[in-house]
């Protein structure tokens, strides 16, 4: 009895492990039964003789998604007015008469004609009465906002004093009192150009355009980038020009149209 008094906490960690090692030891043995009966019970409930389940009918599905990627082509605007009708009123004289709506009236207006406007450089004479020959070289800038600024200007440059506002002279090709050609960089984009005699610089900077809106007799000859246009009972300001087209802005709704050219 001493012994087991002195020694009970080993026996009973004795006692717990021989436990663990024979539940470790059966565990196999209960789980293959536990594999037969679940073998058992797919073989003897669920029968292996049921047929698959037929193909989902989709046919129907598949007609209506064809139906919606090519919806049938009704034009409910301009043949029977059922859901865009049109507004008209009464003439003094009894007549009817269509009352046109806003996209209807700008489109109205039609750009006759579009017209590049150049920046161009020329020489046009060489001074020799000084030490120095001086090259008179016009300036034409006809994309300016202002009338008086787009005569033509001329600048005096020379080797000596090559720097002007729009270029600088940088070379002199052939003799200096004759020249061929002269090099000049421009002072807006940096770029290196040649002019010669007859044979000036020419780069587009902007373009105008020639308009008209024949419902009321009215043409517009050369307007530009930010004129106004009034026709149609609004207001429109020509925002882009370009080779082919003029954008203009409704004042009402800030709405923009392009306008094709049509020559």
């Amino acid at each position: 009895m001493d012994f087991v008094k002195k020694h009970y906490e080993k026996i009973i960690l004795v006692a717990v492990l021989l436990g663990l090692v024979g539940f470790l030891i059966v565990l196999p043995f209960i789980i293959a039964q536990d594999h037969e009966e679940t073998d058992q019970i797919a073989t003897t409930i669920i029968s292996t003789s049921a047929k698959p389940l037929p193909d989902l009918e989709l046919a129907r599905m598949t007609n209506a998604t064809a139906r919606l990627d090519s919806p049938p082509a009704f034009d409910f605007t301009t043949t029977n007015k059922l859901f865009n009708s049109m507004e008209w009123k009464k003439t003094p004289e009894g007549g009817m008469f269509k009352v046109k709506t806003s996209s209807e009236v700008v489109q109205g207006c039609v750009v006759t004609k579009i017209t590049p406007l150049y920046f161009i450089l020329s020489l046009d004479s060489v001074e020799t009465n000084g030490i120095a020959p001086r090259y008179v070289i016009g300036i034409e800038r006809q994309a300016e906002p202002y009338p008086a600024m787009r005569r033509k200007q001329e600048r005096y440059a020379s080797l000596d004093d090559p720097k002007k506002d729009a270029f600088t002279l940088l070379q002199v090709k052939g003799p200096q009192e004759n020249p061929a050609q002269l090099i000049l960089k421009l002072a807006d984009t940096g770029e290196t150009v040649t002019i010669a005699p007859g044979k000036p610089f020419e780069r587009v900077d902007a373009y105008s355009a020639d308009l008209k809106y024949d419902p009321e007799k009215r043409n517009f000859p050369g307007r530009r980038v930010g004129s106004m246009l009034s026709f149609g009972g609004e207001d429109y300001l020509i925002v882009a020009i370009d080779p082919n087209e003029v954008i203009v802005s409704a004042q009402s709704n800030q709405k923009k149209t392009a306008l094709k050219l049509a020559p």
